[in-house]
């Protein structure tokens, strides 16, 4: 009985959290992205259609002396897609699928089409993307716009996967790029935040999909090297690899989970690939996140739910494309005067240890609400200008949650740049798409070809007519 009364008590202040947290406040003529930090007025935002259309609105910009950003789903966190009293390109619904070759593993679509789009497509041939983020919802261009990565630990970063695109220039060509035509512009684009141009369509390489068996297991935060190093990397079979690391008060950064997809060809990939449509009990979990967010005690018991998990997907099968369709909804969130930020770190297997008791150093002694931390392994790959992953690394993805206030951000961003300098000391890297806390200084240090890849921005776009907040704070020249 008196279990009861306990569990009715948590379900109505759960619920009581997640209609105090659900509501909005945006003003619907400000721009902005995720992280609602800097909404501006802009002159206007225009729906991507066709061609001629965006053509069109390059020339107006250029006679008007408008900048242009372009945006996709707008879950970039620096001001990427967006700029003061300019035009904002939204490429959502520039979405078809133009080709798809099942037989060469090749698919070219739009920029706006997201990846939930290809999958769709490609599902019933038995194929897969190489890399993507953990979730479908994003648009192609957008990814390749931050050459985002994933869990798959045989692929390298999305730029891998890209064979081609065409790209709409500032004198309003639009011209074909890969590694052998306009070959100066694959690494800048990719992985360019849209300072380049407009990408309009991309001819990407696909794989086969297949199945796997998942197994989990507790890993010491000391040990996780090592046992990447010596049980995962050797193992071809193991395809995909994530961990999770507690942050509840009572293990705060010292338990870890490791979660790996065993490819097992006893398995049948008819019988299980179908395509997940909907995410599972998010309402729940989402009430349970929002007390996650607002109580020490709901982070250990997030933290007890989230193991329970694990133990329970123990030795079930999944298909690759299912596995890349995670859940991500229960995390949603929109409050007004605080929100849900990231940051990631890349971090050298070997000094993985090292880097997680720094930062929990630096946690311990600011007020900084950390929610999630997610790992992620990351090969080698230096072939984008701006690359983040100059070595084998671990990719540690932080959630912290935040008021929106410009005293609390001050706040979070001294923490913040005090984590990098961590980063930095243990030869890591620092992901761009997300706040823009990092100092001028701490962006050159991690990223030392930026004054390279800016002195081709003026080259292909000396009026700058492509613009945002990204440029605006880095490009070393106090614009």
């Amino acid at each position: 009985m008196k279990k009861g009364i306990a569990l009715l008590l948590l379900a109505a202040l759960c619920l009581f959290n997640f209609i105090k947290n659900n509501t909005s406040d945006q003003d619907p003529y400000l721009v902005t992205d995720y992280s609602r930090l800097h909404p501006v007025k802009v002159e206007r935002v225009v729906k991507g259609k066709e061609e001629q259309q965006l053509i069109a609105l390059l020339k107006e910009a250029k006679q008007r002396k408008w900048t242009v950003s372009i945006a996709g789903q707008r879950h970039s966190q620096g001001g990427h897609t967006y700029y003061k009293d300019g035009i904002v390109i939204d490429m959502t619904s520039y979405n078809q699928i133009l080709a798809f070759d099942p037989a060469g593993k090749k698919i070219r679509v739009q920029a706006g089409a997201t990846w939930k789009d290809i999958q769709d497509k490609i599902n019933p041939y038995g194929l897969s993307v190489k890399t993507m983020q953990s979730q479908n919802l994003f648009t192609v261009g957008g990814s390749i716009s931050i050459n985002a990565h994933g869990r798959d630990i045989r692929s390298s970063s999305l730029i891998d996967s890209v064979e081609s695109f065409r790209l709409l220039i500032a004198d309003g060509q639009i011209i074909e790029v890969s590694r052998t035509e306009h070959a100066d512009l694959f690494p800048l684009a990719l992985g360019g935040y849209g300072l380049f141009g407009i990408i309009l369509d991309v001819t990407l390489t696909l794989t086969v999909d297949e199945m796997y068996r998942i197994v989990t297991e507790a890993v010491a935060i000391g040990a996780y090297s090592d046992y990447f190093r010596n049980q995962i990397l050797p193992n071809q079979n193991i395809r995909m690899h994530i961990a999770r690391i507690s942050v509840a008060p009572s293990s705060f950064l010292t338990e870890m989970y490791a979660m790996n997809y065993i490819h097992d060809e006893s398995l049948a990939l008819e019988k299980h690939n179908k395509l997940s449509v909907r995410e599972d009990g998010v309402i729940p979990s989402k009430l349970l996140f929002n007390v996650n967010r607002s109580f020490d005690w709901g982070k250990d018991a997030f933290w007890k739910l989230q193991k329970f998990y694990f133990s329970k997907l123990q030795n079930s099968a999944i298909s690759r494309n299912n596995a890349m369709r995670s859940e991500s909804e229960f995390m949603e969130y929109r409050t007004a005067g605080s929100g849900d930020l990231l940051q990631e770190y890349f971090i050298p297997v070997e000094e993985f240890s090292g880097f997680v008791q720094s930062m929990k150093n630096v946690l311990q002694e600011a007020d900084l609400n950390l929610l999630n931390i997610t790992v992620r392994y990351v090969n080698q790959d230096e072939e984008a200008l701006l690359s983040y992953a100059r070595e084998n690394m671990f990719a540690l993805v932080c959630l912290f949650h935040m008021p929106l206030s410009d005293q609390a951000q001050a706040g979070s961003k001294a923490t913040i740049q005090r984590i990098i300098d961590e980063v930095i000391r243990h030869r890591g890297t620092y992901y761009l798409p997300y706040a823009s806390y990092p100092s001028l200084q701490q962006f050159q240090t991690v990223y030392p070809r930026s004054a390279e890849f800016f002195a081709k921005k003026d080259q292909y776009d000396p009026e700058h007519l492509f613009m945002n907040y990204f440029y605006e704070q880095y490009n070393g020249k106090g614009e």
